[in-house]
């Protein structure tokens, strides 16, 4: 079995059998990593981090076992499901990464990280080549426990951040489903121009903020020539509107068809197992990308942008 790993994916707390479902030739779970004979074509939607072309690494001891990895390259982070002692002593025998929670708006880090684990006593697996810059796929920030209305504006944060764009003072944003506000909180703190859309109320410190005008409204039904008489074009639209995928999928094709908007992110809630279905027509959109964001939870985030025409998509 285990000289047939090809690859290896850690799923989010508690998604081990969505990722599961989603994966071929699963060959074992090891906590929530998942080994596979299969080599990825494309980045799996319940993946928080994947592991490409890992190594099986015989070791003598917690020093050989660090000797071998630093052969590899400088940076590791441990994912450890069993034995953690040994895995953390281990650990500990390599060079340190800095894992400071980010400022918003950040960069990216530079420097590529590899993961690891230990399958028993004497076996590690490695992977050099992750799909995620931060340790495990978690990505964490200096939080502001005071003004944004809910938690909610850390998965907008993240989404950002994975993308290396943002609003800037001037665009004009639409955040339909706002109420209470956490991500017209984000994008109004960016200098956007935020309509917000909602049955219910703003936060009233959100409402305050320079550039933001609510509307109540069902967000289902606005509609694009309902702005396009007003401006040309909407830079951003942003949804984290709890509904059905389906609802949620005909909506944004009718912006997407329209060109009205260059830019969106949207969450897709999703109930029970996950459908994997509805995520792959959402990644079909042209210039897109489904994606498990660390901060997500029973849901998915949609993200389609007007440079990915023209660059390739990131996996």
């Amino acid at each position: 079995m285990k000289a047939k790993i090809k690859s290896a994916y850690l799923a989010p707390e508690g998604f081990q059998d969505r990722l599961v479902k989603e994966l071929e030739g699963v060959q074992s779970c090891h906590g929530r990593l998942i080994l596979t004979d299969h080599q990825p074509t494309k980045q799996p939607f319940w993946a928080q981090n994947s592991w490409r072309n890992p190594l099986l690494i015989p070791i003598k001891s917690i020093s050989d076992a660090a000797k071998k990895l630093k052969a590899l390259q400088r940076n590791w982070s441990l994912y450890s499901f069993q034995l953690h002692r040994r895995a953390q002593l281990i650990q500990e025998q390599l060079p340190h990464v800095s894992a400071k929670p980010l400022n918003f708006p950040a960069p990216l880090p530079q420097s590529l990280l590899g993961s690891w684990t230990l399958l028993d006593r004497d076996t590690l697996l490695a992977a050099s080549d992750c799909s995620s810059l931060f340790a495990n796929g978690e990505m964490h920030f200096v939080e502001d426990k005071e003004n944004p209305p809910n938690r909610a504006y850390l998965k907008l944060w993240e989404a950002l951040t994975v993308v290396q764009q943002h609003p800037r003072s001037g665009q004009f944003c639409i955040d339909a489903g706002a109420s209470p506000g956490g991500w017209t909180w984000v994008l109004a703190k960016l200098g956007a121009e935020v309509l917000s859309i909602d049955r219910s109320p703003l936060d009233g410190r959100v409402l305050a903020m320079p550039g933001v005008r609510f509307q109540k409204q069902d967000a289902f039904s606005l509609r694009p020539e309902e702005l396009q008489e007003s401006r040309k074009k909407t830079d951003w639209l942003f949804s984290d509107l709890v509904c059905y995928p389906e609802k949620l999928f005909d909506w944004v094709m009718m912006w997407v068809e329209s060109g009205a908007c260059d830019n969106f992110i949207c969450t897709i809630k999703f109930q029970g197992g996950g459908d994997t279905h509805m995520a792959q027509k959402f990644a079909d959109i042209p210039n897109s990308r489904v994606l498990h964001l660390f901060h997500n939870k029973h849901e998915l985030t949609w993200i389609k942008l007007k440079s990915w025409e023209t660059l390739p998509i990131q996996s």
